[in-house]
């Protein structure tokens, strides 16, 4: 399995094994770090923001337009702001590194 790394918002980074074909939400969800995830996956509440690494960005799928409204409604967007459910865990993705964004 590939790896992700997480920051949580204590600073604390930890790797956890990422199931390929799932989203990192899930994976956030799964492995217990503190992503609410309130929808489900199904972009409509931003409960699963995360900061994705700058290197990991450009190897992305770029947002769609439902995620970059919600993401760019909150008061911690940041360029490189991601909500977790909506970035698929791939083999390609091995090492992706996000921190978990603060709660809104």
């Amino acid at each position: 399995m590939a790896k992700l790394i997480v920051t949580t918002r204590e600073g604390e980074t930890s790797e956890v094994e990422g199931e390929r074909g799932i989203s990192v939400m899930e994976i956030l969800r799964d492995n217990d770090f503190e992503v609410a995830a309130i929808c489900g996956g199904c972009c409509s509440c931003a409960t699963c923001h995360v900061y994705v690494d700058e290197e990991w960005m450009d190897k992305l799928p770029a947002r769609e337009e439902d995620e970059r409204e919600l993401l760019e409604e909150l008061e911690s967007f940041k360029d490189n702001s991601r909500l977790s459910c909506q970035i698929e865990f791939t083999d390609d993705l091995d090492g992706l590194q996000v921190t978990i964004a603060p709660d809104e």
